[in-house]
C-alpha cells in the first residue's frame, strides 16, 4: 500500500511539473503587455510629477503585484479584493506603526509586516506584496515617510487602481483569460461586461 501511494504521488508530481513548465506564448504575450502597460503608466506619472531617483509612485510592491495580477491571474491572491484591500490595509498598518515607533526600526519593521499579514487574513484580503507595502512605509525614504497617511491614498491607492484597471483590460482580451476569476462577485462582473459588449 505505501508503495502505491508513493507511485501515485510521483505521477501527480510529474504531471504538475509538466503542466507548470508548458510554454504558452499567448499567455506570455498578454502577461508582458499587461504588466508593461500597468508599470509603464505608473512610471510615466512618476516622471511627470517627480524628478530624481526617489520613486514615490513606483513602490517595489507594485512589481510583485504585477507578477500576480498579470502572470498568475487565476490565483486567489490576484483577485481585485485582495489586490486593493491587501495594499490599503498594509499601507495603513505600515504608516501607523511608523508613527508609533519611528526610530526603532528593529521593532517597527517586523511589527508592520506581521500586523499587516494578520489584518489581511482577518479581512480576507491576503495579498503577498502587501507585506512589502507595509515595510516600505517604515523603511522607505524620507519622501515616503513624510507623506504620512497620504501614503495610503497616493501612491498606494492610485497605483493599485491603475494596476487593477490595466489588468481588467489586458486580462480579458482573449477568451482563454478571464479576470477576475473567483466568487459570485466576479461572475456578476463578467455578466455585466458581456451585456455591455452585446449592446455595442
Amino acid at each position: 500500500m505505501p508503495v502505491q501511494k508513493i507511485k501515485r504521488g510521483y505521477r501527480k508530481t510529474r504531471y504538475i511539473l509538466y503542466k507548470e513548465t508548458l510554454v504558452d506564448y499567448k499567455e506570455h504575450f498578454w502577461s508582458f503587455l499587461g504588466s508593461f502597460a500597468g508599470i509603464g503608466i505608473l512610471a510615466y506619472i512618476q516622471s511627470m510629477h517627480f524628478s530624481g531617483n526617489d520613486a514615490v509612485y513606483l513602490i517595489g510592491s507594485f512589481g510583485a503585484s504585477s507578477v500576480l495580477v498579470y502572470g498568475i491571474i487565476q490565483s486567489p491572491f490576484s483577485q481585485p479584493r485582495n489586490l486593493v484591500g491587501g495594499h490599503l490595509v498594509s499601507a495603513f498598518i505600515g504608516v501607523t506603526v511608523h508613527k508609533l515607533a519611528p526610530d526603532i526600526i528593529w521593532i517597527a519593521a517586523p511589527l508592520a509586516v506581521s500586523l499587516a499579514i494578520i489584518l489581511m487574513q482577518i479581512t480576507k484580503t491576503l495579498h503577498p506584496p502587501g507585506g512589502a507595502t507595509a515595510l516600505i512605509a517604515v523603511i522607505g525614504s524620507d519622501k515616503i515617510k513624510d507623506l504620512g497617511y497620504m501614503y495610503v491614498l497616493s501612491p498606494v491607492l492610485i497605483g493599485v487602481l491603475i494596476l487593477l484597471f490595466t489588468a481588467l483590460i489586458f486580462n480579458n482580451m482573449t477568451s482563454s483569460r478571464t479576470y477576475p476569476s473567483h466568487s459570485t462577485y466576479h461572475k456578476h462582473y463578467h455578466k455585466i461586461r458581456k451585456r455591455l459588449a452585446k449592446k455595442q
